[in-house]
């Protein structure tokens, strides 16, 4: 049977492309339709093309049906909505790899994007938090926003959101964070100065900009935390080792490769349960075919977009 997936050229533009795929082989499963997210790695590859290294896959947010279970699978069956795959329309991987999503849940498909959540799950578990702690969101975004439904959970003295875009601090708001602040509002000087005294215990950069990495070093407490969760793009970025050195902070990486378990069981229970509720947070939903137009869109600056999902 035939598949409809993507490749990013190497200008970064989209381009649709239909491949064979065979009945899936021992110990793999074979799944159709679902969705896929969109992730920041993605429009980082659209923006930049070949000059991104390395550049996205075709795909790694999906979800799906499972139609054809190879031999060897006993704990996966047809019907089964899993967690697993990219933008194809149909496509086989091996089943250790596939994570089932429960039965009788009701979320529709786009609201069941469960990588970036497993992501967020490691972010959390990086944090080191403890009941009274005070933390600090810098970047508001799709991860920033899940990371701070999360947060809300914990038993935190003060959580305070941090981002540019006003639409992304009020959605902030109305999942339940008290305080936020628009840094494009703000001196910079000025604004370190308003978030000083809260002497923040965590501070999470999901920014993927070295002005992120900056504010954070400027406003954690001495001895903090600073999670470093969003990517800086590129070979290189800067600090003051002076100021790291008499701060006596600690700085950990929590992207995905840095898990200190396996995050898919808890983020699909987690989502199960409502904990992470992606209804709130997905503002775009297109078929495959659109995918290129909606890609340009989010690259020219959408300011109502923060996060897409394609169906397949």
């Amino acid at each position: 049977m035939n598949s409809t997936t993507i490749q990013y050229l190497p200008d970064g533009s989209i381009d649709l492309i239909d491949v064979r795929v065979d009945d899936p082989k021992e110990n793999e499963v074979q799944i159709e339709g679902g969705v896929c997210g969109i992730c920041s790695w993605d429009i980082a590859t659209a923006k930049l093309g070949d000059k991104l290294y390395p550049k996205a896959p075709p795909g790694h947010e999906g979800m799906g049906h499972v139609v054809k279970v190879g031999s060897g699978v006993t704990w996966l069956k047809e019907g089964d909505r899993v967690a697993g795959g990219g933008f194809a329309t149909l496509r086989n991987l091996p089943a250790s790899s596939v994570y089932k999503i429960p039965e009788g849940n009701k979320l529709a498909d786009e609201y069941w994007v469960v990588e970036p959540v497993s992501c967020v799950v490691t972010g959390l578990d990086h944090c080191r938090l403890k009941a009274g702690d005070r933390v600090a969101v810098i970047g508001s975004g799709f991860m920033g926003l899940l990371l701070i439904q999360g947060l809300l959970r914990s038993s935190l003295d003060a959580l305070v959101a941090i981002d540019v875009v006003e639409s992304r601090l009020e959605l902030a708001r109305k999942l339940g964070v008290k305080t936020v602040y628009n840094s494009a509002q703000f001196d910079y000087g000025q604004l370190v100065k308003e978030l000083k005294p809260f002497e923040f215990d965590v501070v999470i950069d999901t920014s993927g900009v070295q002005a992120g990495l900056d504010l954070a070093s400027d406003v954690v407490r001495t001895g903090g935390l600073i999670n470093l969760f969003g990517w800086i793009k590129g070979d290189k970025t800067t600090f003051n080792p002076t100021k790291w050195h008499l701060g006596g902070f600690t700085l950990v990486n929590s992207s995905p490769p840095s898990q200190l378990r396996n995050p898919f069981p808890p983020a699909i229970r987690l989502i199960h349960e409502g904990v992470f509720d992606l209804r709130p947070l997905v503002t775009h939903v297109e078929g495959l075919q659109n995918y290129p137009v909606l890609m340009k869109q989010i690259v020219q600056g959408d300011k109502s977009y923060v996060k897409g999902v394609i169906k397949l």
